[in-house]
């Protein structure tokens, strides 16, 4: 066999296993020799050997043998720097030395910023990050899966990749796999057009940490719910860690069946707070001195990070966008920046963080545009005409405004929390189909935030 048939086998591989998980499996290993009926191939890595062995090794050999190729046997060498090639025939661990110098794999789909040593902890984020640093140590967690939600901007997805960078530098031996929920969706998709959910299924739960990002996605998806919940409970169930994210808790996400609302709901679920002043000028003065790093010249004058954690809190992402643009504008104009220059470069910033909305002043607006009496928001009255209004308002409350829905009950009378709740949910799920409701919705919207 030489390598050019071995470029040709590939080809014939690609077509029976699927684009994915050839360029996940297949395409990274090397032909090596093929001597006394013994296929040999070169792997990158122990883990992407010893899988390939226990998964493709039937599916190989039989392409290989339309080839004219004579094996009967398949094997998958492994080199770490500075070593020996080993052979791969099942279960083999990593000695200690070689964990020592091994460097951690690549891993597809994470920011190399995000890493622990680059989150900054604070009181509304100090119980997700000790969880994430529980997990990312590989020690024995108690929870499982641990569920981590909240807005938009507020660290999730930073602590989620930089679970999947330590455990990479701690266990180089350990399988991670990082993902969006609308990326789980469309390989499952792709794997039921190619006919190929066998491996599909074997790649996921052949995993020891899995991390799905913006859970919410798979709301209304019935046939990627029912695939997850099969996945996520064949994990767990071997004793395989889960980590998930969201935008809001699991009980607040509709349109996910029952059994997985509960079944995530019985493990550790953690609310990531917005960040309050400390956190927000910790942010600015982490992200500052990485600048200076890069750029020892970059001055911001003093008092402009106080200013700027003071004035900009929709979340940190907004944050560090601001520092980015303040570095960009100094790289044009090389002099220091005074707070008078940061209000002409992030003007738009500095209005939207200036007015915060108000759930009297969502209630108003909502009763001006229904033609109904503020009395009508906190009141007991049924009747569509002022219930629907009413929901509505919940429901931009909810969306608007960084309140509780227990705080959006009182708000609205003394209503309890899960009437809100249901409120949210109906205005979310009759804006679907009622056209009218969604235009009500998106007005109510703009004059709010005008």
């Amino acid at each position: 066999m030489t390598i050019e048939t071995w470029d040709a086998v590939k080809g014939e591989i690609e077509k029976s296993v699927g684009a994915n998980n050839f360029a996940a499996w297949i395409k990274p290993l090397e032909f090596q020799s093929c001597d006394d009926r013994t296929l040999a191939l070169n792997s990158p890595t122990d883990f992407i050997g010893r899988w390939v062995v226990q998964h493709f090794a039937d599916v190989i050999l039989r392409h290989a043998g339309e080839a004219g190729v004579d094996a009967t046997r398949l094997i998958c060498s492994a080199q770490m720097p500075g070593t020996k090639p080993r052979i791969l025939t099942g279960d083999t661990d990593l000695s200690p030395a070689q964990k020592a110098r091994a460097k951690p794999r690549p891993v597809d789909g994470l920011d190399p910023r995000f890493t622990f040593e680059t989150f900054v902890v604070g009181k509304s984020n100090e119980l997700a990050h000790a969880a994430a640093k529980r997990v990312a140590t590989g020690a024995a967690v108690t929870f499982n899966p641990l569920f981590l939600h909240g807005g938009v901007g507020l660290g999730k997805t930073h602590l989620m990749q930089a679970i999947a960078w330590e455990l990479r530098q701690r266990r180089p031996d350990c399988s991670v796999l990082f993902l969006s929920a609308e990326q789980f969706m469309y390989r499952f998709v792709q794997a039921l057009r190619d006919h190929n959910t066998m491996s599909f299924k074997a790649m996921f739960r052949s995993v020891d940490v899995l991390l799905v990002d913006d859970m919410q996605f798979i709301a209304g998806k019935d046939s990627t719910q029912e695939e997850f919940f099969h996945t996520y409970n064949a994990l767990v169930d071997n004793g395989k860690q889960v980590v998930l994210s969201a935008d809001r808790s699991p009980a607040e996400i509709s349109d996910v069946s029952e059994r997985i609302t509960s079944r995530l709901q019985s493990s550790l679920v953690i609310d990531l707070h917005p960040a309050d002043y400390e956190l927000r000028l910790g942010i600015m003065q982490h992200r500052y001195a990485q600048y200076r790093d890069m750029q020892p010249d970059f001055v911001l004058a003093e008092g402009v990070l106080e200013f700027l954690a003071a004035r900009v809190s929709q979340s940190i992402r907004v944050l560090e966008g601001a520092i980015t643009r303040l570095f960009h504008y100094w790289e044009l104009i090389r002099r220091p920046i005074h707070t008078e220059q940061v209000g002409e470069v992030l003007t738009d910033l500095l209005r939207a963080s200036g007015r915060k909305l108000t759930i009297d002043e969502i209630m108003k607006k909502t009763c001006e545009h229904y033609n109904l009496r503020m009395s009508d928001m906190t009141s007991a009255r049924r009747t569509r005409s002022v219930a629907r209004p009413r929901q509505m308002a919940m429901y931009l409350a909810k969306k608007l405004t960084p309140r509780s829905y227990p705080e959006i009950g009182r708000k609205f009378g003394g209503k309890d929390h899960t009437t809100v709740l249901y409120a949210v949910r109906k205005i979310e799920e009759l804006m679907r189909t009622d056209s009218q409701l969604a235009e009500d919705a998106q007005l109510l919207q703009r004059k709010l935030e005008g």
